[in-house]
């Protein structure tokens, strides 16, 4: 592995480590979030709620491409991550294809079994009235593009397992970018409206896709993407599975939040429903840098604990778990000063911005334990800690679902709102009580 892998995951110091591992990664993440809300932006600027409406109902969808993506990119990156910590070079280059071809053949499996099933799944989003045919067109669009989109998200996880964390971020860049570009060419120049942004979206997947591969097969000096390469074997498989499956369930559970978030929302309105889809454009700018850190030190934390490196590994999550708090509350505090002109931008019927600021408020307070509890997952996938990670995945969801419910019909929407918060912080309590556990397991190994 060249010195720009092996160097910052064994030599450099660990805050020269988190920067070139994180920094990439963030300032991808915020780019991606930027363009969350550009997305949000273009389609508010036609002036229809009902538009505004079916991409916020369309949001578990996305959600669900990005989990099978997550699947193999965790699952299958973290292994890589492992293998190159133990020295095994030639495994490590065989997942990096079976990831690949496998994250692609599940995209097209998906699609085979969505497009029959598209009516069924727009009552699960809650679609209704005007917003079913918008939520449909927009949806449609990502089923038939779902190969690419999950190999994005797969190979961005694969290219920095080997410590390549600027070629990821190089990746992120250029989807978002065409993605900024396609937008409004598509929407008003074409008139395509929302099924412009979705196809936008496809595109910009696709060509991000591409890099990935031309970089693994040409520049890379320890992975590839090729079919010769392409030999799974029941323990590859299983130790991909065992972390991309808890990776996966943490998304299901978050689609499970917003099913049941929007249905609720929905009970009080379209303007609840675009309400809370702006907020949480706006709330994940407060998370960007924390998530772009437990994201990018992940392969940090599997290549030290693989190498039996305790001590470094400590290190790096408790350096990282500082810069977390730091961040997130720094961006929560200037979000939220500014909160009523920032929501202003992306409606201006008074009962979306004024729902909009209230609920911003409450994802502001719950970004720092969401963030915390995001550290804690990257911990356990890192170290291979299946157990742990399901747990995490499993608790999060479970949680929010009886809180909604008993906060819907206590406190109506108001607890619908705070349901939310009070969910992130018992999680985050919940991931410390286990990551102890886990640190008197691996004490003995140092």
């Amino acid at each position: 592995m060249e010195r720009t892998g092996k160097y910052y995951f064994e030599g450099a110091t660990i805050p020269k480590a988190i920067a070139h591992m994180a920094v990439p990664m963030m300032l991808g993440m915020s780019v991606i979030m930027i363009y969350n809300v550009i997305d949000a932006f273009f389609i508010g600027k036609l002036n229809n709620t009902a538009m505004m409406t079916a991409v916020t109902l369309a949001l578990p969808f996305t959600i669900i491409l990005s989990g099978i993506g997550n699947i193999f990119g965790v699952g299958g990156g973290t292994y890589i991550s492992r293998l190159l910590g133990e020295r095994k070079l030639e495994d490590a280059k065989k997942v990096s294809s079976v990831t690949f071809f496998l994250s692609i053949l599940a995209g097209f499996i998906f699609m085979l079994f969505a497009i029959p099933l598209i009516h069924p799944i727009l009552k699960v989003l809650g679609a209704k009235g005007d917003t079913v045919l918008f939520t449909k067109d927009f949806i449609m669009v990502l089923i038939i593009g779902s190969p690419f989109v999950i190999a994005n998200f797969a190979l961005g996880q694969v290219v920095r397992a080997e410590g390549a964390s600027k070629v990821s971020m190089n990746g992120m860049f250029i989807s978002v970018i065409i993605n900024i570009v396609l937008d409004p060419i598509l929407i008003f120049t074409c008139h395509l409206n929302i099924v412009g942004a979705a196809i936008g979206t496809v595109v910009a997947n696709t060509c991000a896709v591409l890099y990935y591969v031309y970089y693994l097969k040409n520049k890379s000096s320890t992975l590839t993407v090729s079919i010769r390469t392409f030999k799974p074997t029941l323990k590859m498989l299983k130790d991909i599975f065992k972390i991309g499956i808890s990776s996966f369930l943490l998304d299901v559970f978050l689609i499970v939040s917003v099913l049941l978030l929007n249905n609720f929302s929905a009970y009080y309105g379209d303007y609840a429903v675009a309400a809370f889809g702006i907020s949480q454009r706006i709330a994940q700018l407060a998370q960007f840098a924390a998530k772009g850190l437990y994201i990018g030190v992940i392969p940090l934390i599997a290549y030290a604990y693989a190498a039996k490196n305790i001590k470094r590994m400590k290190s790096i999550i408790n350096i990282t778990a500082t810069y977390i708090a730091i961040l997130t509350m720094a961006f929560s505090l200037i979000i939220f000063i500014f909160r009523q002109p920032i929501v202003h931008l992306f409606s201006h019927n008074t009962y979306v911005i004024n729902t909009g600021i209230y609920i911003l408020i409450a994802m502001l307070i719950s970004a720092l334990f969401a963030s915390i509890t995001g550290l804690f997952i990257a911990i356990f996938q890192g170290a291979g800690r299946g157990k742990e990670a399901a747990i995490m995945s499993v608790v999060q969801g479970t949680l929010l679902i009886p809180i909604m419910i008993l906060g819907k019909y206590t406190f109506g929407l108001d607890g619908v709102i705070w349901s939310m918060t009070l969910t992130e912080i018992l999680t985050c309590i919940i991931g410390l009580y286990l990551w102890i556990r886990l640190k008197r397991d691996i004490s003995m190994k140092e």
